[in-house]
């Protein structure tokens, strides 16, 4: 079983890569998501490829892909779709908005109000849609990758945590070492690499591969650990509000897919420890006074790392 979802992961790594160059851990994890069925909020200066980070996925998976620019007078309904009066049928007619797709880009979600942000919720959590009291199924698979510029932030509305924690990862891609940026000029010479990308999987194979994520083993010792790192944000000083359950199940989840990426069936501690990173922070809010001290919830979660011991003492 493992070796069939490595073989999925590395050639759909391999062919991103051929597109974003020296950033194989970031996409790794996003292969990670796609097995888990969650959503990725990547967060980073514009210009490190984000946009293209997300074409190059749904190229890879031959799947639908669309982009859906946020902007303050982004409706609800631009995101979802709208029923419209057909006067020939003299019927309601439905049609459907840019959420009905595979891979959707949210680009810069953090500009668009939180009346339209919030029309993403129902579609993150159930992938479904409900318009004018109609539920109409999303098609599979689904992945929103968000966007938002970590600088800027005039004009934006932040995303609430109800928000926050339908996001399974947090992701940066950062800028690229000089090595990786001449590759990257190369690339780039003539062509862009993303018009001659083909698809290497699809759909039918990353849904055949997702129930079987769940068969890898987590020991009833890793579970303790991740249990009492989670809890451990619940009671720190520095924090108002801790990680969540669903929190911990995204920790779990990922820690199998991570783990069968790797073609192991089993979890070890430091597939939780690389992915706490990237898993806990967005969703911990800070205490005013820490954020005075310079703290931010990723250094909160690096101590809790250091300090949470892998086996309680008898």
């Amino acid at each position: 079983m493992s070796v069939e979802v490595q073989g999925f992961a590395r050639r759909l790594a391999d062919n991103v890569e051929r597109v974003i160059v020296g950033q194989r851990a970031t996409i790794d994890l996003l292969v990670v998501a796609l097995l888990c069925e969650g959503h990725v909020l990547l967060e980073d200066v514009p210009g490190v490829g984000k946009t293209m980070l997300a074409r190059a996925v749904a190229v890879s998976l031959g799947a639908q892909f669309k982009r859906l620019q946020c902007t303050p007078d982004l409706l609800p309904n631009d995101v979802t779709g709208v029923s419209v009066f057909n006067q020939q049928t003299g019927q309601f007619e439905f049609r459907a908005g840019p959420v009905f797709v595979n891979v959707l880009l949210a680009d810069e979600i953090n500009r668009a109000t939180p009346r339209t942000q919030s029309a993403l919720l129902e579609a993150m959590q159930e992938q479904q849609v409900t318009v004018d009291g109609v539920t109409r199924p999303l098609p599979r698979p689904f992945l929103v990758l968000a966007t938002q510029n970590p600088v800027e932030y005039e004009g934006t509305f932040p995303l609430p945590e109800a928000q926050l924690d339908r996001f399974l990862l947090r992701l940066s891609l950062g800028y690229l070492g000089p090595a990786d940026e001449k590759q990257l000029l190369a690339n780039l010479r003539r062509e862009h690499p993303i018009t001659r990308l083909a698809a290497v999987a699809d759909a039918a194979e990353l849904a055949a591969l997702q129930p079987q994520v769940w068969d890898v083993h987590v020991d009833d010792s890793v579970q303790d650990y991740l249990v009492r790192l989670v809890a451990a944000t619940r009671g720190h000083p520095d924090l108002a509000l801790g990680a969540s359950p669903r929190a911990s199940l995204a920790l779990y989840k990922t820690a199998q897919a991570l783990a069968a990426v790797r073609g192991r069936d089993y979890v070890l501690p430091d597939d939780v420890k690389l992915l706490a990173p990237v898993a806990l922070p967005h969703r911990l809010i800070l205490r005013p006074e820490a954020e005075l001290r310079g703290r931010t919830a990723r250094s909160v979660v690096s101590d809790l790392l250091e300090t949470t011991p892998l086996k309680l003492e008898a």
